[in-house]
């Protein structure tokens, strides 16, 4: 019995030194294959632990000539480290002071801050981190940041934007093009010590870590020239007239480009920070405004586009009209003045609502509604800027009579800037509505990006061109020019009420116009919120548009197209 108990020990205790010995065996296995064969890849993850991706600098953005708009500036972030400190903060403080400066005292403190890594000064520039690297001291580091920079201030701010890399946020072109500013074509890491410093091994590749490598660089169709003549002289008008914000738009009407998009108030995208959202934001592109005078063109063509009137069309002018609820009247109908039979070139020459009015009501409300959408009204242009707004253009089944009328001359519709400026380069360059746009593509980007959509017969468009140019001819406009044929209206609109019900007594003033118009190079659109004094489009757009105009036609060595120079007095 007693044998057969210590027979079973004995099994036991055996079974146990097998499985023993077996997991020795086994441990011993695993930590060969794991030291020799690095079966659990234990030196790529150390190796991604030390890694870190190389320092991009952002591509930089150029206008449309080559002029540096945005580049990206490298400074670098001084860091203490407290356990390898070889010197005294004393010590340390007397060897960094000529690199870093300022106040030495503060320095010290900073070195002695009972910190396991200090932060000890921000955006050195790169002079002083080579001084510091050159005094090889262990405890201190250095890590590269960049910074943007927009070497022209506040130059085309609203359509750089900016871009802030320490809590990666951007605005404007910045943010639109982010993924192009920053697009390497291969993925470059290295590897450092704890100490910062680049670990050199077999796959190193010695230029890939000598110099940051940039993302690709962007172009605009900006013309810098053509940006600083707008702001300027709308930066004047607005210190004369006392205006709350002003827009001034300059485009190519044959392709789209925008070669200058100025909003007033500017800002410097160096320092946004000392901005307020309200001073940033591209209201050119954002805010929407009832257009006032300026859509009669929009009206006129659009009866163009649906056989309804032609350039001999002739039309009653009454002075004044009620449609349903609403009575609309001629800026100039006083004691029952009315001019009668009137033709397009008066109609424009005079502003008259009456014959606008009449003129939409030739379409009804479904014909007018798509053809207004075919101008791209009440949906975004698809610029390549963000934030743009819609717009608003009433369905027509909530139109009424007064919707219909109203519609017309500017009130029934609210619109942005960039909508009436794309909208009147559909006329200006024989009826092809064009996606305005500030980057510059190449020939494929461009049939990607850009949409090309025929709304109006190059006839029509000369046709109703040249009536707008004999309107202003015939006119005492001070936009008229010497030289130029130029085709362009005035506009004048009550600024609604912030809560959207009613009016106030503010105004919007503004001016759109292309030329030479013969051929048209160039399309400006003027827009002034709530200037004071006399408040028309002819006293407060007019001018500053005859400015920028005159001084374009200069810098841009456009071709006069008046045979016999236009009498000027």
């Amino acid at each position: 019995m007693n044998k057969d108990k210590y027979r079973d020990f004995d099994k036991r205790i055996g079974c146990l030194q097998f499985c023993f010995l077996a997991f020795i065996v086994s441990l011993l296995i695993y930590l060969f294959l794991v030291q020799i064969f690095d079966i659990r890849h234990y030196r790529e993850r150390a190796k991604t632990q030390r890694a870190s991706k190389i320092f991009v600098l952002r591509g930089e953005i150029l206008d449309r000539n080559g002029f540096k708009l945005a580049v990206d500036e490298t400074s670098f972030d001084v860091y203490a480290h407290k356990k390898y400190y070889d010197y005294t903060p004393e010590e340390l403080a007397d060897k960094l002071y000529p690199y870093i400066g300022g106040d030495k005292n503060l320095l010290l403190q900073r070195l002695s801050a009972n910190e396991g890594v200090a932060l000890i000064k921000k955006s050195i520039p790169r002079k002083a981190a080579d001084g510091i690297r050159a005094l090889r001291l262990r405890e201190i580091s250095l890590e590269v940041k960049n910074k943007r920079a927009y070497p022209q201030g506040s130059l085309a701010s609203h359509v750089l934007g900016y871009y802030n890399a320490d809590a990666d946020v951007a605005a404007g072109i910045e943010y639109i093009a982010k993924g192009y500013l920053e697009y390497i074509d291969k993925n470059i890491t290295h590897e450092k010590t704890p100490n910062g410093d680049l670990i050199y091994n077999l796959t190193t590749n010695p230029e890939d870590v000598s110099a940051p490598i940039k993302g690709k660089t962007l172009t605009l169709t900006i013309d810098s020239a053509v940006q600083h003549i707008c702001e300027k002289y709308l930066y004047s008008s607005m210190q004369k007239t006392h205006a709350i914000r002003g827009a001034v738009i300059v485009m190519d009407p044959n392709n789209g480009e925008i070669l200058a998009l100025a909003a007033y108030p500017y800002y410097d995208p160096n320092n946004y920070n000392k901005y307020s959202l309200l001073e940033m934001k591209n209201w050119a592109l954002t805010d929407v405004y009832p257009p006032g005078s300026t859509f009669k063109i929009i009206t006129v063509a659009s009866a163009f586009i649906n056989g309804k009137i032609n350039k001999n069309t002739q039309i009653l002018d009454t002075g004044k009209i009620k449609i349903g609820w609403w009575e609309i009247q001629n800026h100039d109908y006083v004691n029952g003045k009315a001019p009668g039979l009137i033709d397009l070139v008066y109609l424009f020459q005079h502003s008259s609502n009456v014959a606008s009015v009449k003129v939409a009501q030739k379409m009804d409300d479904q014909e007018f509604y798509d053809t207004l959408e075919m101008f791209n009204f009440g949906q975004k242009t698809g610029i390549d800027l963000p934030a743009e707004s819609a717009g608003i253009l009433p369905k027509p089944k909530n139109w009424d009579a007064a919707t219909h009328g109203s519609m017309g001359y500017g009130y029934g519709t609210s619109v942005t800037a960039i909508q009436m400026a794309a909208a009147v380069s559909a006329i200006a360059n024989g009826g092809e509505w064009i996606t305005p746009h500030v980057i510059k593509y190449d020939k494929k980007e461009a049939e990607e990006k850009i949409i090309r959509r025929r709304i109006m017969t190059p006839e029509m468009s000369k046709d109703l061109t040249d009536i707008l140019v004999e309107s202003i001819d015939r006119s005492k406009s001070i936009a008229r020019m010497k030289d130029f044929r130029l085709a362009a209206k005035t506009g004048t609109s009550r600024r609604p009420k912030d809560n959207g019900v009613g009016y106030t007594n503010k105004m919007y003033t503004s001016m759109v116009g292309y030329l030479p118009a013969s051929d048209p190079k160039i399309l400006i659109y003027i827009v002034i919120d709530s200037a004071k004094g006399d408040v028309w489009g002819s006293t407060v757009a007019a001018p500053i548009f005859k400015d920028i105009a005159t001084e374009l036609a200069k810098i841009m060595n456009l071709t006069p197209d008046r045979k016999v120079p236009l009498d000027i007095k």
